[in-house]
């Protein structure tokens, strides 16, 4: 039976913080995500808001006929069924910038990993190897002097953009129109932008105009000695051609974070000397986390309280407050 508050529910597993703070305020529901929601008549009716890691389609949507906000834990939401949640009326929030240091950070660390090939010489020193082999092979790329391209300048793009100028390299970029004002070289087309750089940094969203445009055209553009680092979705990446240029020397190496049909990387990957790989850890840290679970159930809080969300995704029906 309700408990008289506001009904709010949780497909699937969330951050346990999401679920501490919207139990304070709301009757919190939690159920399995599946193809269609699970729930008795009674339930739907009552639910107004849902908290979510991953994809609410259109069948969850309608299931509720009272709801009005989606609450997504990240800040893709390509999961979501926006244009349907909109035409609608439902709201639909996202949790940007809390992440955004975090995950230029791990960029940043991920092409270090990448040109310098510091785990294996971590493994090197543990496994005991520079007592019985001598010392770790040298780095067969460095940072120095590197031309980078970041495909995606967005609040991510731009805060790696901002870490690699103390690295003294030579900065470019690729979106859909050149931003104002940016003291970096401007590409019209991803193309030109891998054929003038050694270095492509991908941090797009998954959209239908950035499948597998990370090809084996693309990748031989960067050449023998280019580098391609991604931390935005491993949706951009054709990985049979990837796994292709790394083998065959087309590519020098790749750093990748996201893969196409996560937590399932493909074997190719796995025996490559020139690819550093990391289990979708951008924003894994305890503090970011937290600020993305408080920011789920802000968002949630805020529009019951005061109609009125933190970070509703533009095709939402409601703005952004300020």
């Amino acid at each position: 039976m309700s408990d008289n508050r506001t009904t709010v529910l949780v497909p699937g597993k969330i951050h346990p913080r999401v679920l501490e703070r919207l139990g304070k305020q709301f009757e919190v529901v939690s159920v399995d995500r599946t193809d269609g929601p699970q729930v008795d008549a009674d339930v739907a009716a009552r639910v107004r808001g849902i908290a979510v890691a991953g994809g609410v389609n259109a069948a969850w949507i309608d299931a509720f006929p009272h709801l009005e906000v989606i609450a997504n834990f990240g800040v893709g939401y390509d999961g979501i069924d926006v244009k349907h949640a909109a035409s609608k009326g439902i709201v639909v929030t996202n949790t940007p910038d809390v992440l955004n240091d975090e995950v230029a950070d791990t960029a940043i660390a991920l092409l270090l990993n990448t040109l310098r090939q510091f785990p294996k010489a971590e493994s090197w020193l543990r496994d005991g190897r520079w007592v019985k082999d001598g010392a770790f092979p040298l780095s067969p790329f460095s940072m120095k002097g590197r031309r980078v391209g970041i495909y995606g300048l967005g609040r991510i793009g731009m805060e790696i953009a901002r870490r690699l100028e103390p690295f003294k390299v030579k900065i470019g970029y690729h979106t859909r129109s050149p931003r104002d004002s940016l003291p970096y070289d401007y590409y019209p087309t991803l193309k030109e932008m891998a054929q003038s750089v050694d270095t492509l940094i991908s941090i797009v969203p998954k959209t239908p105009e950035t499948h597998k445009v990370i090809n084996a055209e693309i990748l031989s553009a960067l050449g023998p000695r280019g580098v391609f680092i991604n931390v935005g979705r491993g949706w951009s990446v054709d990985d049979d051609a990837l796994i292709a240029a790394l083998c065959n020397g087309t590519l020098g190496a790749a750093g990748l974070d996201v893969f196409y049909d996560e937590p399932n990387v493909p074997a190719g990957y796995l025996t490559l000397p020139n690819v550093s790989l990391l289990p979708h850890v951008a924003s894994a840290s305890v503090p970011t986390r937290d600020a993305m679970a408080d920011l789920v159930a802000d968002n949630i809080i805020e529009w019951f309280e005061k109609g009125k969300p933190l970070t509703p995704v533009p095709e939402t029906p409601v703005k952004p407050r300020g």
